[in-house]
């Protein structure tokens, strides 16, 4: 087993990778505005066209996309191939609940198998591991993007999918399991179930690495989930809309996951002027796609906020860096690595005449998973003294959010005006979740 899975790329030197990247990104942005009438309508727009782009800077020149502009094209407004050539759609979540619909060629599937299949690399797989996904299966990118990597380099592949955790413990414990992808809490839930059954992990199970991601980890968990499995943690980045899990994945040296650089190109740019940062400075990231055919995204923002490490990296690749992300530049949640807006559980409250509109949301960590609290007041006119009353209006609350949000939520009925009021913008969520600095 060599050290990379693919080094003609991955150790390609910066200005090969340069002029590959300028090469692919003239394709692709020429692509997008020749299919896609969204890119036509912004470029003309913004005075900009493919002509005008010369050099990797000059991309700058060109608008950014945002997320609502795929909900808006929902659901295939985006697709620069006609859908016989669509081989599989992936959806995210939105805030009002319309998801942003994503296509894959075949070939593009193959790209996002192979940027997987580099993280699998990273923490010592090869095509004699066994991988075990467990990460939700279906709309979402988890599931099937850590199948695409495992197959991509050859391993024998194990789609546990997230939930019946002693049964996975049970498959790490027979099947030699040593690669285990999922997101970190469930990561720590099966490390401490294992526990719970009587295992050591660390001494009894075959398991080399893990490849987490999807929600935040502190520094301690990843320690802890590191720890109690004895593996190597590989942090990996991805979004749907860009591809899934992939886009950058963290190599044996920590400090920054290195972006796939021949299939994506990072910008930092300061989220409120839109201005390109210097690298080194954080900012949020910007990502354009280079090989996609049916979804191609020029400057998309992310609203994840991180920064670009220039400097070489001891492990020999040569794609650059990005940081661990410091949060986001909008109020999106991520809980147990579903994305959730506090529009969302707002519009499902408004759906309630009992109860007002006043709310606030408690994020705390139930041991390894996040726990969420929904604090809501009742109606001035509402007999919150009836137990029976109340205890309804509970249960149907939290069913509808369930339903909605795919989370389950804890929710917490209080008297007329005893939630704190704001003179400025309300504070609608406490986090007090241990997250990374």
């Amino acid at each position: 087993m060599g050290m990379y899975y693919q080094p003609e790329i991955e150790t390609m030197p910066r200005e090969e990778l340069r002029d590959l990247q300028l090469d692919r990104m003239k394709w692709s942005v020429k692509h997008a505005y020749d299919n896609i009438d969204f890119f036509k309508s912004s470029f003309d727009e913004a005075g900009v066209s493919p002509e005008d782009l010369n050099s990797l800077e000059d991309l700058a020149k060109f608008p950014f996309v945002v997320k609502q502009d795929m909900r808006d094209a929902y659901p295939f407004g985006m697709f620069a191939v006609p859908m016989k050539d669509v081989a599989r759609i992936h959806a995210s979540s939105g805030t009002t609940g319309q998801a942003t619909v994503v296509g894959h060629t075949k070939r593009d599937l193959k790209n996002w198998g192979d940027c997987f299949a580099r993280g699998i690399a990273m923490v010592g797989g090869s095509d004699e591991s066994t991988i075990q996904v467990s990460y939700g299966y279906g709309l979402f990118t988890g599931g099937l993007g850590g199948h695409a990597g495992g197959e991509a380099m050859g391993c024998t592949v194990i789609p546990t999918s997230s939930g019946n955790t002693k049964r996975q413990v049970q498959f790490m414990a027979d099947c030699d399991t040593d690669i285990l992808a999922c997101t970190p809490s469930y990561a720590l839930f099966i490390a401490d179930t294992a526990i719970e059954m009587g295992y050591d992990p660390a001494k009894e199970f075959k398991i080399s690495g893990v490849i987490c991601g999807a929600e935040p980890a502190s520094e301690n968990m990843r320690q802890e989930i590191a720890d109690k499995l004895g593996v190597q943690y590989c942090d990996v980045y991805g979004l749907s809309e860009i591809m899934g899990p992939g886009v950058a994945m963290e190599c044996i040296e920590r400090g920054g996951l290195h972006i796939a650089e021949d299939q994506f190109y990072c910008e930092i740019v300061d989220p409120d002027t839109g201005e390109v940062l210097p690298d080194g400075e954080w900012g949020e990231l910007v990502i354009t796609t280079l090989t996609r055919e049916c979804s191609p995204l020029i400057r998309y923002r992310t609203r994840d906020v991180t920064r670009i490490i220039e400097q070489p990296c001891a492990c020999g690749r040569t794609h650059r860096k990005i940081d661990r992300l410091r949060g986001r530049t909008d109020d999106m949640l991520i809980i147990r690595g579903v994305n959730v807006f506090p529009s969302q559980i707002e519009q499902v409250i408004t759906g309630f005449p009992e109860i007002a509109t006043q709310y606030q949301i408690i994020l705390t960590n139930k041991g390894p998973l996040d726990h969420v609290e929904l604090q809501v007041e009742t109606e001035p006119d509402f007999q919150i003294d009836e137990v029976r009353k109340l205890e309804d209006l509970k249960r149907r609350l939290q069913a509808e959010l369930k339903s909605n949000l795919q989370v389950a939520v804890d929710v917490k009925i209080v008297e007329p005006k005893t939630i704190e009021r704001s003179m400025g913008k309300a504070k609608r969520v406490i986090d007090k979740r241990e997250v990374s600095a």
